[in-house]
């Protein structure tokens, strides 16, 4: 989480605001596979390692959490902003997990859809919500990237 609260310092100080930490949007709990590589994950519980991307929705890691578990989270953190930053520009800064439970409830998906969404590191999402109503205005985009080294 400390280079996500990096990054949204950065952007808020080149913008002139405040930025906060919010600890319901951290990363999921990955448990016991928190810190290991997909090479070692795999060795050790393929079963496990394929059903995570075959229905990422019936997994939960172990000593760690589910995807309904961080969706719960997440909803009260965007509840939170949404009350607290109506009518704002908010830039909420998270790690691919938590922005795909974001996108998951914002577009009204399924948990099972998780890994239709791309999420490239350092990616923007941009989504409106006026009123209530939500416009996805864009997913996954890193033109922004262009140039930077890899």
């Amino acid at each position: 989480m400390q280079r996500c609260v990096e990054t949204g310092r950065a952007i808020a100080n080149a913008c002139g605001v405040e930025s906060e930490a919010i600890d319901h949007l951290n990363d999921i709990d990955y448990g016991a596979w928190q810190s290991k590589s997909y090479e070692e994950i795999e060795k050790t519980d393929p079963q496990a390692f394929a059903s995570w991307f075959a229905t990422p929705h019936l997994v939960r890691f172990p000593n760690g959490e589910s995807l309904q578990d961080m969706v719960a989270r997440t909803a009260d953190a965007l509840r939170l902003v949404l009350d607290r930053h109506a009518g704002d520009i908010v830039v909420l800064v998270g790690h691919s997990s938590m922005n795909r439970a974001l996108l998951l409830q914002l577009l009204d998906q399924p948990l099972s859809a998780y890994w239709r969404l791309g999420q490239a590191p350092g990616c923007i999402n941009e989504i409106d919500v006026v009123g209530g109503r939500i416009t996805v205005l864009g997913i996954n985009e890193t033109q922004h990237l262009d140039g930077l080294p890899g």
